[in-house]
């Protein structure tokens, strides 16, 4: 795994802050990726992923919203989001320089995708036990069940492929 940015005292807003900021991470290395791979397949993959992250990003915002009470909007959530940090914990640079190669085929790339979904998964109920307030381990366990159902999506994703083989 990856560098780790959760202490366990963030407030609920922080945490969504942070979750956004991986998911729009993540995404952006999906949309960076499916422009460098020239296997039609997987780059269409790679932009279908990116758009799932898209609605990860929409999810954690509404909740974001659900939660502000301060009432400032979307673009200025946005502009404090650092987005250099993606699910796993890595930046998008450095997890495409080392995975690559382990985007040569549509299966190779759901595998790499569900091993940060799982690593994501993992971050989320960890830091759920450590947060220090019930708001936040609400928050995470939340964020967590939105990873799982990713999860099972990219399984599914996975034994279509399989199937068709």
């Amino acid at each position: 795994m990856g560098r780790v940015i959760l202490t366990g005292d963030e407030s609920p807003l922080e945490v969504i802050a942070i979750a956004y900021g991986m998911e729009k991470g993540l995404g952006e290395f999906y949309s960076s990726a499916a422009g460098m791979i020239e296997d039609e397949d997987v780059a269409g993959l790679l932009r279908k992923l990116a758009r799932i992250e898209e609605n990860h990003k929409e999810k954690l915002l509404d909740l974001y919203m659900t939660l502000d009470e301060t009432g400032k909007g979307r673009e200025a959530f946005e502009a404090e989001i650092m987005s250099e940090m993606m699910e796993g914990g890595f930046t998008t640079e450095e997890f495409l320089e080392k995975n690559r190669p382990a985007m040569e085929t549509t299966a190779d790339t759901l595998s790499l995708a569900m091993m940060l979904e799982t690593q994501a998964l993992d971050l989320y109920l960890r830091y759920s036990q450590k947060a220090e307030d019930e708001e936040s381990r609400n928050v995470l366990y939340r964020i967590a069940e939105d990873e799982k159902a990713h999860l099972t999506a990219l399984g599914d994703m996975m034994e279509a492929i399989h199937n068709e083989e």
